[in-house]
């Protein structure tokens, strides 16, 4: 299912290079999978531990050209929670609002405390762990390595033509907003980064910010 268009404007990208990388994708995933393996079982073991419920959660994203596409990520919520507040929090984050005005916070754009939250998806939320099932959406080609993030349908509802440009590309499990933003950037901010990224994109690019993204991992900077 696609949602509706806002806007004629795109952004082109090389066939050449998305051929190359649709290659990379698959070969680094699947280089991936058994070192993963082992996370997988640990963090998979912990979230039955630490609540009822999935160990897993599929969520409706939007992605290239407006396709919507069910995404998959290690659940760090309780069953069944509203996300009326979610929805409340993008709305402000759209129009430019701060979600959190604790001084010196580094997580200015994102919802702190949020009680939906378990105490274990606190931890891999912070450190991104919760979007490593997401390397599946790679292999069924819906995301790429690198791209900008794979946005709610409720928030593209609200997209201008502008911020239709970012979903010109695929959506990544990292890239210029995850390793160099995330909670700490505004929401036009990020709409930036992520179309600077698609105009410029290079293989030098996307190797940097995959090599990044660990650091960015380990340190929970801007993570929630």
């Amino acid at each position: 299912m696609a949602v509706k268009s806002a806007s004629t404007q795109s952004i082109n990208i090389g066939s050449g290079y998305l051929r190359a990388k649709r290659v990379f994708d698959v070969l680094f995933t699947l280089l991936m999978l058994i070192p993963m393996l082992l996370v997988v079982i640990i963090v998979a073991v912990l979230i039955w531990l630490d609540s009822e419920g999935p160990v897993f959660f599929r969520q409706k994203r939007v992605g290239l050209q407006g396709v919507e596409f069910t995404i998959y990520k290690f659940r760090s919520m309780y069953v069944d929670s509203n996300d009326g507040l979610h929805r409340d929090a993008i709305r402000h984050y759209m129009q430019g609002e701060k979600l959190n005005g604790k001084a010196g916070t580094a997580m200015l754009y994102k919802l702190d405390n949020d009680p939906r939250v378990t105490r274990l998806g606190r931890f891999i939320r912070k450190t991104s762990i919760d979007e490593l099932p997401q390397f599946l959406n790679v292999l069924r080609g819906e995301m790429t390595l690198v791209g900008p993030r794979p946005p709610l349908p409720y928030e593209v509802e609200h997209y201008s033509s502008n911020d239709w440009l970012r979903l010109s590309g695929k959506p990544g499990l990292t890239g210029p907003w995850q390793v160099y933003g995330r909670s700490q950037v505004s929401f036009q901010d990020m709409v930036e980064m992520d179309v600077n990224y698609l105009q410029q994109q290079s293989f030098w690019e996307d190797f940097k910010l995959i090599a990044l993204t660990p650091i960015v991992m380990i340190s929970r900077r801007g993570g929630a």
